[in-house]
């Protein structure tokens, strides 16, 4: 999508300007186009809501999810989001009634189980279950306090976006950050090993976000593109214990590659060879930024 003219007010707005906006200024951006005459409807939920108890709240419009108010907020469609759980439904409500949808650039974290095969082999259904729960339970944390967007826990793999209106301007670092947290939290630094061996990717570049169905009303958000499939098969890539990182988010994060390895791989549905750094705990890089 074209950048938007900055003097173009929010009643002039399409439905995929205002959630271009929001991806990548946050409500801040639209609160910069609203008109005098609009704005104390614009104002009226930040202002307002932040004095209804109690925390934790939407941190874009203060929308309170515990305590007095958070009857009230579910019964006008503010719950908690299943992408975020700082942020409340109402966006996302947005862009599936407008069946809206945008291309930006994002970061994005992929992070897999490996041998999950073999692990559950090795014990029963209820207590691979149990390592399973463990380890969404661990990476959502992680993921959120990292501001990033979960899209899925499925199988034995979790993803999540960073979006510059969420993750601000340098999301790439809180992509490295997730993913050495997650790491750490799942044992790889641990003297015993890990208690879940996983591996790691991290991408950046153009990718969908939007509303995605079918003539029968049935619909979802997703982020699609060549970038989240690179990104899932950096991870798939990825050995126990190894963030991979791909050049262009490595350019991006200044990385002082020097004591890290390089491989080129060959990744499914890719013609070209994927110029990757490996990362690990015991050897981090540098970050400039």
């Amino acid at each position: 999508m074209d950048e938007i003219t900055k003097d173009k007010q929010i009643q002039d707005l399409t439905p995929n300007e205002v959630l271009q906006i929001y991806l990548i200024e946050g409500p801040n951006g639209l609160r910069k186009r609203t008109p005098p005459r609009l704005a104390p409807k614009m104002f009226l939920e930040s202002g307002i809501l932040k004095y209804i108890p109690s925390n934790p709240r939407c941190v874009w419009c203060q929308a309170p999810f515990k305590g007095l108010g958070a009857p009230l907020m579910k019964a006008i469609g503010k719950d908690k989001s299943k992408f975020n759980p700082t942020l409340c439904t109402e966006c996302e409500d947005f862009v599936r009634q407008h069946n809206a949808g945008v291309e930006i650039e994002m970061s994005m974290l992929f992070a897999d189980i490996r041998g999950s095969t073999t692990l559950a082999e090795k014990m029963s259904a209820v207590e691979f279950s149990g390592i399973i729960n463990r380890f969404y339970s661990v990476t959502s944390d992680i993921l959120a306090m990292e501001k990033g967007f979960l899209e899925k826990l499925a199988g034995d793999q979790v993803s999540a976006f960073f979006i510059p209106g969420l993750a601000g301007a340098q999301h790439y670092t809180h992509a490295l950050n997730a993913a050495q947290k997650i790491l750490k939290a799942t044992g790889h630094m641990d003297a015993e090993g890990p208690w879940v061996s996983v591996g790691v990717g991290i991408h950046i570049g153009k990718t969908f976000f939007g509303s995605v169905g079918n003539k029968d009303g049935l619909s979802d958000l997703a982020f699609l593109g060549d970038a989240p499939n690179t990104a899932a098969r950096l991870a798939s890539s990825a050995k126990a214990g190894e963030i991979l990182i791909s050049t262009p988010i490595a350019e991006m994060l200044q990385l002082d590659i020097s004591a890290l390895e390089n491989r080129q791989l060959e990744l499914k549905g890719k013609s070209d060879q994927v110029n990757v750094w490996v990362m690990n705990l015991n050897r981090p890089a540098q970050v400039a930024v």
